[in-house]
This record gives C-alpha cells, structure tokens and sequence, in this order.
C-alpha cells in the first residue's frame, strides 16, 4: 500500500525534526566538552582529548569516539547549523555568530543616554553587532542601576521608560537584540524592618517582607546560597515566593518591555540552579553570566596556569544547566598580562588557548574591559597602549566577542574603525565560537594562530608572517596583523 503524500511528508518532518534535535545535541555534546578522535586531531583541532570536567556531556573521560562518525556528524551538523534561523536560545548559542557591544559606561546616566544610544542605533548595527548590553533599566538607589529598588519602573536616571522602548524597537528594526541587565543578588529596601535594616520593600511593587532577604544580610529568609553582596539586603532565592515574582518580572521584560538577552549581574551571590529556572522559564534569546572571582597569583604576579579559575566559570555554566554563556574573565587576566611582553601566556599547556575560549569556546564571552574593570572605576584596567592588540585577539579567536563602549565611540574614530574592520573580517571568514585555532607561535614578544582555515594572526612586536602566497595581508595596526586567504 502506498504511503498517502501528507502522512509522508508528517513523517519525514518528524524524522528531520528528530535527526536535527540528535545533531545539535551531538554538536554541542561533542565540541563543548572537548572529546577528541586521535586520527584527526589535525582535521578536527576544535575538540580534544579528554572531556572537560564537569561537561555533563555524557561521554567518558577517555572515550574514542568512532572517527568516521565523527567526521559524518561534524559535517551534517555544520550543514544543518548553517539553515537553522536564529530565534531560540539553542540555535544562537551553537552557531556562536554573536558580537556584543557593550553600550555604555560607569558614567552613562549623565549622558541622556537612552536618546544617546537611539541615534547610534544605525552603526550600532552598520558595524556588525548582533546584541547591544543595556545598562540596568529599572529604578535604582544608585544612578548606575545595580542597586535596584522598584524593578516594575522604567523611570531610571538613564531616561524615561518612552525613551526606553523607542530606544528597543530601534534596535529591534536594525536586527540587533537589546540585553537586559539583570540585577537581582540585592535589592534596596523602601523601610525598616528586622533589626532596624532596611530589608522591607513596602509602598513598591514586590512589596516583599524581611523573609525575602537571606539571613547573612540581615533578613528572616534562608542563609544565602553564595556570595554575600556586603552591606545590601541579598535576596533569598530559596523562597518560592521570590522565585515567582522574579519570574514574573522577567518574562514582563521579555514580553511587554522588548529585552530579547539576558546579563545576569553577580551571579556568584546565589546557586546556579536559580539561573537555569529563570532562563527556562522567561526564555531570552541569549544570556550571559557576569561569574568574576580572583585569578591565581604568585605574590603580585599572575600565575601562568589558571585551570581552577577557568574551571570554576565552568562549573557555574554547567550549575546553570549549560544555558548561558560566561563572561571569559580568565582570558581577559591573562591576555592583559601577556600583553606586556609575556605572550607565552597565550598557550596553556595542552596547547590551547589558557581562558575559558580553550576548553569551552561556544560559553565564553571574551572582552578587554567593562564598566567595573575600565571605565572611571578601573578595578582590572586594560593596558590603554594595548587595546588593539586585545581586540585583535578576541574578535579573530573562538568565543563570543564583546567591544566595550569607551573603546568603541570615545577612545577617536580610528580605534572604532579598526574594530569594525575586525568584526567585517571575523563575519567575511565565518568565524565563530567554535572555529578551529593552532597557535604557531606564543613568545614574549610574539604570538601568531591560524583561526579556522582562512584565517591568520600576529600580535606583538616581533616579526612574523604566515607561509604562502595565498595569504593576503587584511589589516594591521599597532603591533598586530591579520591575514586572509
């Protein structure tokens, strides 16, 4: 009997449907923890040896994966993420094509910076970026945002909440995804209560009680689940209660507001697990986790290996259930030291990259500085005579990029013009999170790698160019080169 055409079509969607959900997983099982098939390291240099630690991959330390399966899924799963349409949380973070700006500062709400931003919106986007961070949108005790109070008001000292929603529906016409920064270790509260503190949130929507604040900040909630934030009210993410509201809250940014991504704001101060249940349940588009705890150090100098603290990034990953990306605050350590004439940092001892870029590349959002480590606080500066020589780096390397603000519009037109030539190559050759690296060269006063397969660069002073006529020189700067074939 032969099949009626509509039931063979119902069929063979669901089978593409489920040969898609086994692809991607396998993609992101496969190159996010790092297994490896011996006979083509070579051919395949994005995966390793051994899977990374706590990946939750499912596959074993030491397990060889059969090499022409491998080589069969690698190629139907970079076919197949070549046609997926970007508009879920999955599909975004695997292609791993994303470039975040950054679009503000320390000082930003002196600036009238929502109708600031608005009539930026046409290079925002010209220049190539996908996703532009949003200072804190909600009302504040603090002018910068990040110690929230009434988090149902727009009215902020950065604009009105008119000027605000303009501002997201320009970016939203221009393709660029607004990103909200997500505040919610603390909150500020409106009157006294449980020892004199203000931890009650009275007269204000959320109008939570002392029970919603952890008893290590002077509530009469649960001992909190990470970090303390001193001297705020921490919220007690163990209350279902406070889970609800905050949830609430997220999905009215997502729905009503018009935030497509997610920051998440101290994520140290509570478990992970809180993380995964806000993401599943108000689905950004993309999130990201600001995890900023201390390198390894020798005395005042930074330790070549930085393996505990790029794994405790990992971990926070994997606590909330994979789904976010990381800030990579372990390649920012290390490639700001390096900088200096220490280059040789650039090479971990497996021959990777030594940040979260080389053991989970399509989680680790790379950048140079933001608003605490630059700007006027300027806790962990940049070297300011280096900064291309950074962006360089992470705008031709695996990860997701961001360009911090002050570098992009006030530090003159020839450093934004530099980075936008960066980002049109990175876009021209297809890089992306996962792209393949090998490090030819990491000296102290040279480091040279070839990025996917058309693809090379050098930072420092030393000399170096790649083999071949079929490389041609793209661009270049202080200190830095990048070829193309």
């Amino acid at each position: 009997m032969k099949m009626p055409r509509a039931e063979k079509n119902r069929n063979e969607s669901q089978l593409i449907e489920k040969q898609r959900f086994y692809l991607l997983e396998f993609d992101s099982r496969l190159f996010d923890c790092g297994c490896f098939s011996p006979l083509f390291d070579k051919q395949i240099p994005r995966v390793s040896m051994k899977a990374r630690r706590g990946s939750g991959c499912g596959f074993a330390a030491d397990e060889v994966i059969d090499d022409h399966l491998v080589l069969k899924m690698v190629y139907l799963s970079e076919r197949m993420e070549e046609n997926l349409y970007q508009t879920d949380s999955a599909s975004i973070i695997r292609s791993g094509r994303e470039v975040v700006l950054q679009a503000f500062n320390w000082e930003s709400y002196k600036y009238d910076w929502w109708r600031n931003l608005d009539r930026k919106v046409p290079d925002i986007a010209k220049s190539g970026f996908t996703s532009a961070w949003l200072p804190p949108a909600t009302h504040s005790f603090s002018p910068e945002g990040y110690l929230p109070q009434n988090l149902y008001s727009l009215n902020s000292a950065y604009g009105s909440e008119e000027l605000l929603k303009a501002l997201l529906q320009n970016l939203k016409q221009h393709n660029v995804r607004p990103m909200a920064d997500i505040v919610i270790n603390h909150r500020i509260g409106t009157t006294r209560g449980h020892g004199g503190m203000y931890n009650r949130y009275d007269g204000i929507p959320l109008s939570w009680d002392e029970h919603a604040v952890t008893s290590c900040t002077g509530g009469l909630g649960n001992r909190s689940t990470g970090d303390n934030f001193h001297g705020v009210p921490n919220i007690d993410h163990t209350q279902y209660f406070v889970r609800k509201d905050i949830i609430g809250w997220l999905q009215w940014l997502r729905s009503s507001v018009g935030f497509q991504d997610f920051r998440f704001d101290f994520v140290r101060g509570y478990s992970p697990k809180y993380v995964k249940e806000y993401i599943e349940a108000a689905k950004p588009l993309f999130s990201v986790g600001e995890y900023w705890d201390s390198c390894s150090y020798d005395g005042s100098y930074l330790a070549y290996n930085q393996d505990s603290h790029r794994q405790r990034i990992i971990n926070w990953i994997d606590g909330a259930g994979q789904l976010p990306a990381a800030f990579d605050f372990t390649t920012k350590g290390i490639l700001q030291e390096a900088v200096k004439g220490e280059y040789w940092r650039l090479l971990d001892a497996q021959g990777k990259p030594p940040g979260v870029i080389g053991w989970w590349p399509s989680r680790a959002v790379t950048f140079i500085d933001n608003h605490d480590t630059g700007s006027t606080q300027a806790h962990w500066a940049f070297p300011a005579h280096h900064i291309m020589e950074g962006y360089a780096y992470i705008l031709t390397h695996p990860g997701i990029p961001s360009v911090f603000y002050d570098h992009f519009y006030d530090w003159g037109n020839s450093i934004h013009d530099q980075i936008v030539k960066l980002i049109q190559i990175r876009k021209l050759q297809d890089i992306h999170s996962r792209s393949s690296i090998i490090i030819h060269e990491a000296q102290a006063n040279l480091y040279a790698a070839t990025i996917g397969v058309k693809i090379t660069m050098k930072i420092g002073d030393g000399s170096w160019s790649p083999a071949g006529k079929e490389w041609k020189l793209a661009t270049s700067g202080h200190r830095y080169a990048v070829w193309t074939k």
